[in-house]
């Protein structure tokens, strides 16, 4: 029997032109907007509680992708058009609002929702986290507009002074792989916000397969952490000790590029303004959120390891006034926490840290908004 022998060279070949033709046929169609779309989240798996974020995905069965359509559509906020008797409250923010070190029976949404609130007109009021955990307004801004059209009726901005530095609008690598959007916003709401120093283009938006392999096995292994998620409930790694929080602090007080007197254009109230905007008649509130203040070495100098005192006590100054010249919402909740309640930085908090931020937002909604038990 006559056998064939296999050319390498002429399999090389044909491998090039099918790998060519996959490019350009994937090129051509452009899947990736539809596929970030397809979800098995709210469908055969239940939805997540809070925003994909996590570094360890084999422990924490979750993951960090770029995504602003996949990560909203794992999230049960998506599950459904939204109940007629629900009073919809968002609440957007950092890590501590994502709830860094804690389960999800233990952020801050399931706080606020274990509170059973109503709305004076009768509607349960139902909170959901789409918190994540870099620290940037501009981040923020970002995916509170992706949340509008899920149609919220208040929006909790829960927020500190490390979100605010004109050079750390641009940090998160959220914002640094979605630079269409970004550029969007700003062009929208006219911010002073240089783009020049985001990517050309969204990492999401090339359409040839060959750039696209890290963003296609995020999507997919988005989905297959869902089974061991939806098995297990875990969706952040705890580990049994961690470095806490500095409570002896280095005798310097500097903070950034910023000067020692901090002046109004050292901060992006522009970016917070621009949320508020783009939120329409949606109230929001906005809250200076709680901070661990020490008062071991040098604490005449320093909050703690974020924040020398005369930068952040300008902040919350600055803050107050803004707030009032605007007709914001506001609440200064900087000392909800005691101080005990803190956990590997000065703004996350243990479970009973969290519920006591909890009660001081609800006494703020009771007296701003008359939601109330």
């Amino acid at each position: 029997m006559d056998t064939q022998t296999i050319s390498p060279l002429r399999l090389l070949a044909k491998a090039a032109v099918l790998f060519l033709a996959l490019n350009l046929l994937f090129g051509a169609i452009n899947p990736l907007p539809a596929l970030v779309q397809i979800s098995l989240y709210n469908t055969l798996l239940p939805g997540r509680q809070r925003l994909p974020y996590g570094d360890d995905p084999q422990r924490a069965y979750n993951l960090n992708l770029y995504s602003v359509e996949a990560m909203f559509a794992s999230h049960v906020l998506t599950a459904a058009p939204k109940p007629p008797d629900e009073f919809r409250v968002f609440v957007i923010g950092d890590s501590s609002v994502w709830g860094f070190l804690l389960e999800n029976k233990d952020t801050l949404t399931a706080a606020l929702n274990s509170a059973n609130l109503h709305s004076a007109d009768g509607r349960q009021v139902v909170f959901y986290n789409l918190g994540h955990p870099t620290i940037s307004l501009t981040k923020d801004l970002m995916l509170l507009d992706e949340a509008m059209q899920y149609e919220p009726d208040l929006i909790l901005w829960p927020t500190t002074l490390e979100a605010f530095p004109w050079d750390k609008q641009l940090a998160s690598p959220l914002v640094q792989n979605n630079p269409q959007r970004v550029s969007i916003l700003v062009s929208n709401y006219q911010l002073p916000i240089i783009t020049d120093q985001l990517p050309s283009q969204s990492p999401l938006s090339n359409p040839f397969f060959v750039s696209q392999r890290r963003n296609l096995a995020d999507l997919l292994r988005l989905q297959l952490y869902g089974f061991a998620w939806a098995a297990t409930g875990i969706d952040v790694h705890i580990p049994d000790e961690y470095e806490s929080h500095a409570i002896d602090l280095e005798a310097d007080e500097s903070y950034g590029g910023l000067e020692r007197e901090l002046e109004r254009g050292e901060l992006a109230f522009e970016v917070l303004a621009a949320g508020v905007q783009r939120a329409g008649g949606v109230p929001v509130l906005i809250i200076n959120e709680p901070i661990f203040a020490s008062d071991g070495a040098n604490s005449h100098l320093r909050y703690n390891s974020f924040y020398p005192r005369w930068a952040y006590d300008g902040y919350r100054s600055l803050l107050a006034a803004e707030a009032e010249a605007q007709g914001w919402h506001y609440a200064d909740l900087w000392q909800a926490a005691s101080n005990a309640e803190f956990t590997n930085t000065p703004i996350h908090l243990t479970p009973r840290g969290t519920l006591q931020f909890a009660d001081a937002i609800i006494e703020a909604l009771s007296a701003q908004f008359d939601l109330n038990p």
